[in-house]
């Protein structure tokens, strides 16, 4: 049984429902990021497993005990907020230290742990700053050394780096991950920002319209995408209308191309599909394993130094593609014809 398991959780506002029938289970030690556009029902979720909605329908079972009817500070559960929701009147330490304290422990204890958890965070000399005297970073910090001073069973982070600008933001989220793994605390990480959910998580389950569209590691979700929304949510993709050609063969027609694909097609011979490809797996030219080669004509080229980034018509269809700068050889001009070729392996089979 998963340490945390969340069975059919719905939750509606009305008669809006804003979470279908939502089902995950989480192992003890893992980090999973719930990641979606605003209004998909990703911070609802993480509101139900923390207690702060309850759910209209289904159950929340952490290490084994149902804590669906307990309040929040039944649940031995940390939170960081995207707003750090620090204490003004409080100093640094006071405000790690605050959930020890409202629990009773004892004053030395609590001393302890508060030292032990500014160390960990990078802030051993900030115990007696203020709030407001501390950066962006240097709060949102604080915020997870308070969540986690307490030994929570599960830490939850509901898009804690969203106001931090861009720079800190990849600093920070490299210092959290490190953190969830010398701790081996459970945690579930909400964002909006696809490159966050890649680079932290063992698992993303991207989310849309209140249901998970598909859970997995993070280059599956990329690079087996199965739905046309995870598709076009996760990364850039470039489309081409196809047609089943031999479904029994798995094969599809691009235009006069025939490709065989390595998954199975469904529908009959003729049958309209989509496929898409990643812009890394597009080649300009041939190139050895590339079996599929289509036409095309350059309709813009970016130079950006060590890539460039080259938009080509194909048959109609407006793909991009990027290419590393070679010293030796000029990017392709504006209005050249050329050749794409891929690999129909690197193809994904969108479905509706």
């Amino acid at each position: 049984m998963p340490y945390l398991d969340i069975q059919h959780l719905e939750k509606s506002f009305g008669t809006h429902r804003v979470v279908r029938d939502f089902n995950l289970g989480v192992e003890q030690g893992e980090f999973i990021s719930l990641l979606g556009p605003s209004g998909c029902g990703k911070t609802t979720v993480l509101r139900m497993v923390a207690g702060f909605e309850a759910p209209s329908l289904g159950h929340i079972v952490i290490d084994g005990q149902d804590v669906t009817g307990l309040r929040p500070n039944q649940r031995n559960i940390g939170m960081v907020f995207q707003a750090y929701a620090l204490f003004p009147n409080l100093t640094v330490a006071q405000n790690v230290g605050f959930g020890l304290r409202i629990a009773g422990v004892p004053r030395a204890e609590i001393d302890a742990r508060v030292t032990e958890m500014l160390a960990l965070i990078g802030l051993p000399d900030k115990g007696t700053s203020w709030p407001f005297q501390l950066s962006g970073g240097q709060q949102q910090r604080v915020a997870l050394a308070r969540a986690l001073a307490p030994k929570p069973r599960v830490l939850l982070l509901d898009e804690p780096l969203s106001a931090l600008d861009a720079k800190i933001r990849v600093s920070l989220r490299t210092e959290i991950r490190e953190i969830q793994k010398r701790l081996g605390i459970t945690t579930i990480f909400v964002t909006h920002d696809q490159e966050e959910a890649l680079s932290m998580s063992d698992r993303v389950v991207v989310m849309n319209g209140g249901i998970a569209e598909q859970a997995g590691a993070p280059h599956e979700i990329y690079n087996r995408p199965t739905t046309r929304f995870v598709a076009n949510f996760v990364g850039t993709l470039n489309t081409f209308a196809a047609a089943v050609d031999d479904p029994a063969m798995g094969t599809v027609r691009i235009g006069d191309r025939v490709l065989s694909l390595a998954v199975p097609v469904g529908g009959g011979s003729g049958a309209p599909v989509t496929l898409a490809v990643r812009p890394e797996a597009l080649h300009l030219g041939r190139a050895p394993g590339k079996d599929t080669v289509l036409p095309a004509t350059i309709v813009d080229v970016h130079f950006m130094g060590a890539i460039i980034r080259i938009k080509a018509d194909v048959a109609g269809t407006m793909v991009s593609l990027d290419t590393f700068n070679r010293a030796d050889t000029p990017p392709p001009a504006v209005g050249q014809t050329a050749e794409v070729s891929f690999s129909a392996r690197d193809a994904i089979l969108l479905a509706d």
